[in-house]
């Protein structure tokens, strides 16, 4: 089992900045990647953004790519996601997850509120 925490959610300017963390916790030696999602009411959660746990690499969705940073530290066994220059069409609930494999995200974190006023 793993077991992950969200933090560093909250209101926020548009044009302003927020940096969110998610520390993972239990048999995270298993961990292939790491990713961030989102989820506005009525609508299905999606992808913003993805890093290999071994080899750090990233990968975004279209709308964030150029203002959203995914970073791992792997002796904290946390991942960051650096928003900047954000946008009303960011707020939302940002839940990180954990996959073990290649294609599927097996645990997920209670999720941390962004709300980002125009």
């Amino acid at each position: 089992q793993v077991q992950l925490v969200e933090s560093g959610g909250g209101l926020v300017q548009a044009g302003g900045s927020l940096r969110l963390s998610c520390a993972a916790s239990g048999r995270t030696f298993s961990t292939n990647a790491m990713g961030w999602f989102r989820q506005v009411p009525g609508k299905e959660r999606e992808f913003v953004a993805r890093i290999t746990w071994r080899v750090g690499s990233t990968y975004y969705t279209d709308p964030v790519k150029g203002r959203f940073t995914i970073s791992r530290d792997k002796a904290k066994n946390t991942v960051y996601l650096q928003m900047n220059s954000l946008k009303p069409e960011d707020t939302g609930v940002y839940y990180c997850a954990d996959a073990l494999g290649a294609t599927t995200y097996d645990y997920w974190g209670q999720g941390t509120q962004v709300t980002v006023s125009s």
